[in-house]
């Protein structure tokens, strides 16, 4: 079931959380039960027989969670050794449904060898939640998980807003949410917050990210089959995809967080402006925050972090990245795109102790250096995206090439018709005017253009709705701006006009991209 679909928006939805509340007022553990409930039936519709490999891995980390927690009082060496038999449990399983095919591809490949593949189907979600419950058995054994009701603990890994694409939760963040009073009662406040925020990520999926997604798909495909593709159009489909996935996380990420507050509870926030960013640390720490939390502390902290020298430090960061690339997907173009992220932020530390070192610190603390950094840095970011969308490291190499102009320039014939005599200048140095597939007409410029302007110039969701704090690890503001989002009849109008624009786009269903990690 997906969250830009009728059956979720018109029934599932409205059902789940009437019943929610109904059930509430006899017994708040009960009105747990069918929410967990109601999230596995979300998760059944992609593939039944996969509920159970879900239900059976909550079984198992929950018991295992909870005798890590009783050794931790009576033999901590003991549940040391359970915490790494668990964490390899879970690993083991990713493995196998990840990564299996993808490692006896390479066998067969490398050493001749005939292994048979299984062509086995990968579970939606199953990177999110065995990542949340890796994160809960390590959590557990340095004693910062203390609660085990096993409703709670069910809900805390299937509650549907972030089961499929995240955000990866900690159980101390909804533990106490859980438990609270507060969400069994409706909170109408939460309830016009929540639905603005819904509508706005539906409105972003379906009209922004999906539209930009028809001029990706030609040129990747084009890239795909062994062709080269020419300078506009290599830089069109990798600026496409860059907003197109830009926009499918932040919608997703934003959609999440609204559906979770209906019900009271607030998820942390994962998406924070990331083409914002003027250096790759700071991108990191904006994108896909939940994701960039858990390498650090269950990853990069534990293999020794910045604590034991300088080339530990980079060592660690090359690894960790390599860890977040992989996590991604059984493709050599998501480790490379990971290792690629571990290069930049090596680079960009590097630099951070060099500039530390260099007289006249005002060259450093000005507009001119920010936007040349932003440009820098969103730069890097798009040809890391492009080898991240390549189907396989030739069709990323197609691209890089085209992009750096070594496959010619191709104009539109429209393009040439406007250029007068300066088109005969360009057919002499080379160029070609043929029609492309991404720039015959001027749409995806003028889309481009309003991307940049979305994603550089306007506020983000959190920042439209920061009075009233609808995610976890925001601070509520009380000092009020033109643009902040309020409960008058304005903004009724304008997100009124979001919600029936999505609404009247739901007939062509299209899944998330994060879907598929």
């Amino acid at each position: 079931m997906l969250f830009n679909s009728y059956l979720f928006v018109f029934a599932f939805l409205p059902i789940t959380l009437a019943l929610f509340f109904i059930i509430a007022l006899k017994s708040h553990r009960y009105a747990l039960y069918w929410l967990a409930a109601a999230s596995l039936v979300f998760y059944a519709t992609w593939n039944p027989a996969y509920s159970i490999l879900l239900i059976t891995s909550i079984t198992f980390n929950f018991i295992v969670g909870k005798h890590i927690a009783i050794l931790n009082k009576t033999n901590a060496e003991r549940a040391k050794h359970l915490t790494v038999l668990g964490v390899g449990a879970n690993v083991i399983l990713l493995v196998y449904y990840k990564y299996l095919e993808f490692i006896i591809d390479n066998l067969n490949t490398l050493f001749n060898f005939n292994i048979q593949n299984s062509h086995i189907v990968l579970p939606l979600g199953i990177s999110f939640f065995t990542f949340t419950q890796i994160a809960f058995l390590v959590d557990t054994h340095q004693k910062s998980a203390k609660e085990f009701n096993a409703s709670h603990y069910a809900l805390f890994v299937t509650y549907f807003p972030h089961l499929i694409a995240g955000p990866i939760l900690h159980h101390k963040e909804m533990m106490t949410q859980f438990a609270d009073p507060k969400i069994y009662k409706p909170n109408w406040r939460n309830m016009s917050v929540g639905l603005s925020i819904f509508f706005m990520g539906l409105f972003k999926k379906l009209i922004i990210a999906d539209d930009m997604a028809g001029y990706v798909k030609p040129v990747f495909d084009e890239v795909a089959s062994g062709k080269s593709v020419s300078f506009l159009d290599a830089w069109g489909g990798a600026l496409a995809y860059t907003f197109q996935l830009y926009f499918d996380f932040s919608a997703y990420s934003e959609m999440a967080i609204g559906l979770s507050l209906l019900f009271g509870i607030k998820l942390p926030l994962n998406f924070a402006s990331p083409y914002k960013a003027t250096s790759i640390i700071e991108f990191w720490r904006r994108w896909h925050m939940t994701l960039s939390r858990f390498l650090k502390d269950y990853i990069y902290i534990p293999l020794g972090g910045n604590r034991k020298g300088r080339f530990r430090r980079h060592f660690n960061l090359i690894l960790t990245m390599l860890v977040g690339g992989i996590w991604h997907g059984a493709n050599w173009t998501f480790i490379l795109w990971g290792g690629l992220h571990g290069g930049y932020l090596l680079i960009n530390h590097l630099w951070r102790d060099i500039r530390s070192k260099l007289p006249m610190p005002f060259l450093f603390n000005n507009i001119i250096y920010d936007k040349i950094s932003l440009l820098v840095t969103f730069s890097a970011v798009v040809v890391g995206w492009t080898i991240f969308r390549a189907d396989n490291v030739m069709a990323a190499k197609l691209m890089l090439e085209g992009m750096t102009g070594m496959h010619g320039l191709q104009i539109p014939v429209k393009w040439g018709e406007q250029l007068g005599q300066t088109r005969e200048w360009l057919i002499t140095r080379g160029a070609r005017f043929e029609n492309t597939a991404t720039f015959n007409s001027g749409k995806l410029p003028i889309r481009l253009l309003l991307c940049f302007v979305i994603a550089w110039c306007l506020p983000n969701v959190q920042e439209f709705f920061s009075r009233f704090n609808p995610a976890l690890y925001m601070q509520a503001q009380e000092d009020f701006r033109w643009w902040h989002w309020r409960p008058n009849y304005i903004w009724l109008i304008i997100f009124s006009i979001l919600a029936a624009s999505g609404i009247l786009s739901l007939g062509e269903l299209s899944e998330f991209i994060y879907f598929q990690f």
